[in-house]
């Protein structure tokens, strides 16, 4: 019976052609990181290119407190850090959110020793086409990706969304001293970005954005969400109870929507579970993540072929089926818009 609904769900939109602009956001989740190492200028630009309507860097902090953009602040899986001999006295061992992790920590360099290291693929199995371009770009700084950005509203006559997260806010303010939220609105002053231009800040601990809704001045924030654990600043609270409609209740309050794993969103058989509605009823909106083009990522019946790398158009169908659940707004590593998926 599953089975059957789930081929039901795949059928009725096997003819879609694209995700609709003025329906759902699309938010190029690390820049168009299917097509180019993330997280980098070139990512970025591209998703604009694309189409995206909000690019998403996410947020780590050097040691001279400039605001970068890593997947995380351990540095070794997407740059060429560990083959550096001058840095190998930097490798430490931390423990992050409860996780002991091993590695080279941007919290432990300066932009000027950042500027050396060079971006890489961070998952070259499966997006082997990528690591093509491995060594050729720098991390880039907060104040650059808005350079870029508004460079590219100026060429294209259309606004492109900004939505950060902040990493590890907690570790980093107690394990050097570095508070997240301070630097991330000291920034956007001084980048002259104002809660009226199209930004969102995101972050899957609850504190960080209780303090944003007190001093950020309206700037819209979402509270992260995944199937398993809770937020590393409230040990005793599960994200799983933060989207009953008690908990949203309370998330509405310092909130402005959730950012749930799809898992949250669609049920195993393709149809949405209560979380949007119980979410509108609180006033909060949904934004979905992650849509992946790859096989390894999609759902046995969204996948074409048997080839882990596989693409095909299974993530346009994704982002339809969730869009149907009423989801506001799904994070992308790939292009969605203008793409071409009716049968063959």
């Amino acid at each position: 019976m599953v089975r059957s609904l789930a081929l039901m769900a795949f059928m009725a939109l096997a003819s879609v052609p694209a995700v609709a602009q003025d329906t759902m956001l699309i938010i190029a989740h690390r820049g168009a990181s299917a097509e180019r190492p993330e997280h980098t200028l070139a990512a970025y630009e591209l998703a604009i290119d694309q189409g995206a309507d909000y690019i998403e860097p996410d947020l780590v902090v050097t040691k001279d407190l400039v605001l970068v953009s890593r997947h995380e602040n351990e540095l070794s899986g997407s740059t060429d850090v560990a083959s550096r001999e001058e840095f190998e006295d930097r490798r430490r061992d931390k423990t992050i959110d409860g996780q002991k992790v091993a590695g080279w920590f941007a919290e432990d360099f300066t932009l000027a020793e950042l500027r050396t290291l060079r971006a890489k693929e961070r998952i070259p199995s499966l997006r082997p086409d990528n690591a093509r371009f491995d060594g050729l770009y720098q991390i880039p700084t907060f104040a650059e990706i808005v350079k870029l950005v508004r460079a590219k509203e100026a060429a294209t006559g259309r606004r492109i969304g900004l939505y950060p997260e902040i990493k590890h806010p907690g570790f980093l303010l107690q394990d050097a001293g570095i508070d997240m939220v301070d630097l991330l609105l000291r920034e956007l002053r001084q980048l002259g970005i104002t809660p009226a231009d199209p930004v969102f800040i995101q972050s899957f601990e609850v504190a960080p954005l209780q303090r944003l809704k007190q001093r950020g001045g309206g700037f819209k924030l979402v509270q992260l969400v995944a199937p398993l654990d809770g937020p590393a600043d409230e040990p005793a609270m599960r994200y799983a109870e933060m989207v009953t409609p008690t908990g949203l209740a309370q998330v509405a309050k310092y909130a402005d929507a959730v950012g749930a794993h799809i898992a949250m969103i669609l049920a195993p058989d393709g149809t949405p579970t209560s979380l949007v509605a119980d979410a509108k009823a609180a006033g909060l909106d949904v934004h979905a993540w992650t849509v992946r083009p790859e096989n390894e990522f999609l759902p046995a019946m969204l996948r074409t072929g048997d080839d882990p790398k596989g693409k095909g158009c299974g993530d346009v169908r994704l982002a339809q089926m969730l869009k149907g659940a009423g989801v506001a707004g799904v994070f992308s590593d790939g292009p969605l818009k203008g793409r071409d998926c009716s049968p063959n």
